[in-house]
Formats: C-alpha cells, structure tokens, sequence
C-alpha cells in the first residue's frame, strides 16, 4: 500500500492532478481522501457567520478523524467518511464508505500542515500556481458552485484565503517530496508521479 498526500493553494489545480493521476493508474486501485469532507459541522452558525468561516486555517479541519480513518485504511479497515457541504456549511447525515486500496491519496490545501498526518504519508505533492491565475479560478468557482456573490468571494479571499495561504500553506511547501508547478497543465510532472506510484502496483 502506498499513501500520497497532495496540497496546494486553494484552486492551485490539485483535483485535476488527482484526477489524471487515478486515470493513469488501473481501474479501482485508488482510494481518494478528501480534506475537505473533514471540515467541522458549522450547522449551529447563523448565515452571517457562515460567511465568516474561515476554511483555510488547519483549526476548521477535524484532523484526529482524517488521522483515525487514514490508519484504519492502512491496516485494511473500512471507514465511513463525511460528506461535508460548502452551501449549507454542514455535514451530511449520509457517509461515504470507503474500503482501502493499494493506493491511497489525501487531498486538500492543508494536508502537509498537520505533522502527524504528513508521518503517514509515502509521497508528498505540492501543487503550486500563480496567485492571480488561482483568484480567478476562485471566483468561477465560488460564484457558480457556492452560490456567493462576486464582492463576497474578494472579502472572503482578502480576509481568510490569501493570508491563510501566506501563513500556512504555501510554507507547508517545505515538506514536498515533489512540487508541480502550473498545476493541472504540468503533463510532465504528472506523469513522473504517475510512473513513481505505478512501480508499487
């Protein structure tokens, strides 16, 4: 068994990484973690401070769960992993059930910034990619899947995702084992990945 943990900025490319890694290897042999299925329930928040959540500092993420799930799939136990929703800031009463495969990969902006879950970790990938080109991305994102305004996504992005990203997780960087500049479009670097992962089939 080997486990990836891929990080990066938000909307730095990480999910097109992971998809065209999976596509590379043989079919079901993938067990996908999602950082952000671990986010804490925020049900209890009224919807002015659901708007003032912020989802880039390592405090909003329920490591010890990530850690505990991760190790089960380790040893070969099945878990029932969250399913959180942006929209309504809370998780789902329905789980996913994951069963453990030979390849295991973590994904999310803060997965190299927890200590115990980087110890976990075979391989460790950075994403990284231009912060203008990562903004823009933000914005199609969270207007057209999160449903929020334009003027919401900047005061969110100002106030929580760019200092996040200068405080936690660009220096989370330090840890790579690899770093993939320009994201989801580095072919090349994507492919050494997916050749490094496939001598462990």
């Amino acid at each position: 068994m080997l486990t990836i943990g891929i990080a990066g900025g938000s909307a730095s490319g990480k999910s097109t990484v992971v998809n065209q890694v999976v596509k590379s290897l043989p079919a079901d042999s993938v067990a996908l973690v999602p950082q952000d299925s671990y986010y804490y329930d925020n049900s209890s928040l009224s919807a002015e401070e659901k708007k003032r959540i912020n989802f880039d500092h390592p405090s909003s993420i329920e490591f010890p769960l990530l850690i505990e799930h991760l190790t089960t799939l380790m040893k070969g136990g099945t878990v029932d992993m969250p399913i959180y929703s942006y929209v309504s800031c809370t998780r789902s009463e329905e789980t996913v059930h994951l069963t453990p495969k030979s390849i295991i990969i973590v994904e999310g902006i803060l997965v190299l910034t927890n200590a115990k879950l980087r110890d976990l970790l075979d391989i460790k990938v950075y994403v990284d990619a231009d912060p203008d080109e990562r903004l823009m991305r933000i914005m199609e994102r969270d207007t057209i899947e999160r449903g929020r305004t334009v003027a919401d996504v900047l005061k969110h992005y100002t106030a929580f995702v760019k200092p996040m990203h200068l405080q936690f997780i660009e220096p989370s960087k330090r840890y790579a084992d690899i770093i993939i500049p320009q994201g989801g479009r580095n072919g090349v670097a994507i492919d050494i990945l997916s050749s490094r992962i496939r001598l462990n089939l």
